[in-house]
């Protein structure tokens, strides 16, 4: 890469201050330091906490159904109701986030959803819990993308990937967490503090969350140059006083226009085909992840009348394998890129979930093996599509991009969840994996013939703004 010298006086920090294009510069030759480390630290507690919050519900349910004789076909909607609020979230905060800034938007999100959950862990009956899972994946909904963004904007072209999905991990451990906590403290504590447990440590996490400064990316794409010039520097510093002196500044970027975030904008040029794509792509991943995980617990204890612990454990079970194959994803995402590594992930779910078309209905422990494994594959894809939607939009549609493709994802979750409490009375549960294996099986497709590679590519250079 050529390269010209760093700047050194003035007239060259200036310079940096007030052209886009350099301070995607200063970013790019920043040194990965501990402000890397400790930005990425407070980010992956909250995407922790969102997956345990997110996912809570599966947990909490086995003891509710006895308690408030509860049928597949409230299961469903209750499930659903959460994943609705983070549509509304999604879009809401990707809109507010181009506004306001990555900062502020996060901490918006953190907040709802924190006390959300603190309020579901009073709900004393099915509607007021059904309503207060809605107003709580408002925050959750809108959270994911805006880290997603966030983190996106500080990474390096090069490594980027496992930059961004090495914090995503946690999102996999959330899940993970959430099954193996709600083994031992739903019938121990009770199923409230399933909720209590999600909600302190994000309020925790809050204060920490406010230390960080705003994406020098999207204060340069408002015109506020200084302020970009006073974050990036306060992080020079703490490179410099670590040891790591600033290299030259890359000088072979491409031109960068500033624009103004306009939904239309998502619609046109090469934007079209991906942003299609990417809906297509969250709708058949999370379609089949929260259909599974949100009612995996439930279709044991509802159709294979096991003990409520024994449905939870085999609910942790798929986790540990979801964690797995989400570490898989940490290698996979640079040593084949990010559409190959979709391909594989799709696919290898819609072969196991596919196969119970031919299946006779297994018992508890069959069916446990062959879905497991069909989740074990989509897992990589689960965790990777936060970061690929950040790539694949410029820096002034980045947040309102990733919102509007999360949007899909909640969409599909509500739809997922919902559907299962109809197709399982009527069809039985082999029919219910074969649904969620089409919609992998479509993911597939589409990831194979639409995505676009993005591996160790500047984000303005493979997403200019058009």
């Amino acid at each position: 890469m050529s390269s010209v010298a760093a700047p050194a006086d003035s007239a060259a920090l200036n310079e940096a201050r007030g052209d886009m294009r350099h301070v995607v510069a200063r970013l790019e030759r920043l040194p990965y330091c501990s402000w890397h480390l400790k930005m990425r630290l407070i980010i992956c507690t909250a995407w922790f906490f969102d997956a345990f919050d997110s996912i809570a519900i599966a947990v909490v349910l086995p003891p509710l159904i006895g308690m408030w004789h509860l049928n597949p076909q409230h299961i469903g909607p209750l499930i659903g109701i959460g994943f609705l609020g983070q549509l509304f979230g999604a879009v809401a905060f990707g809109w507010i986030a181009e506004r306001w800034g990555r900062r502020r938007s996060m901490l918006a999100t953190l907040l709802i959803f924190s006390v959300g959950a603190l309020a579901c862990a009073a709900a004393t009956s099915y509607d007021m819990l059904f309503w207060l899972r809605f107003i709580q994946g408002i925050g959750l909904g809108g959270e994911i993308p805006l880290m997603a963004a966030y983190v996106n904007e500080f990474a390096h072209a090069k490594g980027r990937g496992r930059f961004s999905i090495s914090i995503q991990i946690l999102f996999s451990i959330g899940l993970l967490a959430v099954a193996l906590v709600g083994v031992y403290v739903v019938p121990h504590w009770g199923w409230q503090w399933m909720f209590i447990i999600g909600a302190i440590p994000a309020l925790v996490a809050i204060p920490m969350r406010a230390v960080l400064p705003e994406s020098p990316r999207w204060l340069a794409s408002q015109g506020r140059y200084d302020e970009a010039d006073r974050a990036l520097s306060q992080i020079e510093a703490i490179a410099g006083r670590e040891g790591m002196p600033l290299p030259a500044l890359p000088a072979d970027l491409p031109a960068i226009a500033e624009a103004r975030p306009r939904v239309a904008d998502l619609f046109k040029g090469i934007y079209l085909r991906r942003t299609i794509t990417v809906w297509l792509l969250w709708i058949g991943a999370y379609f089949v992840s929260y259909g599974i995980t949100a009612w995996m617990p439930s279709l044991f204890r509802a159709v294979y009348h096991l003990p409520v612990q024994q449905s939870l454990i085999y609910g942790l079970i798929n986790n540990v394998f979801g964690l797995a194959g989400a570490f898989l994803a940490l290698y996979l995402i640079e040593a084949i890129g990010r559409r190959r590594m979709f391909i594989v992930s799709l696919g290898g779910c819609c072969v196991f979930l596919l196969s119970f078309a031919f299946l006779p209905q297994l018992s508890a422990a069959g069916t446990l093996i062959v879905a497991t494994c069909g989740f074990f594959f989509l897992s990589s894809t689960l965790l990777s599509l936060a970061t690929y939607t950040a790539e694949i939009y410029p820096t002034h549609l980045r947040a309102l991009g990733g919102g509007v493709a999360s949007a899909w994802q909640r969409g599909a979750s509500v739809v997922g969840t919902t559907v299962v409490g109809w197709v399982l009375p009527y069809y039985g549960i082999n029919a219910v994996f074969v649904m969620f294996g089409l919609f992998a099986l479509m993911g597939a497709i589409v990831a194979a013939g639409f995505a676009v590679e993005t591996r160790a590519q500047v984000l303005e250079r493979v997403s200019p703004v058009v």
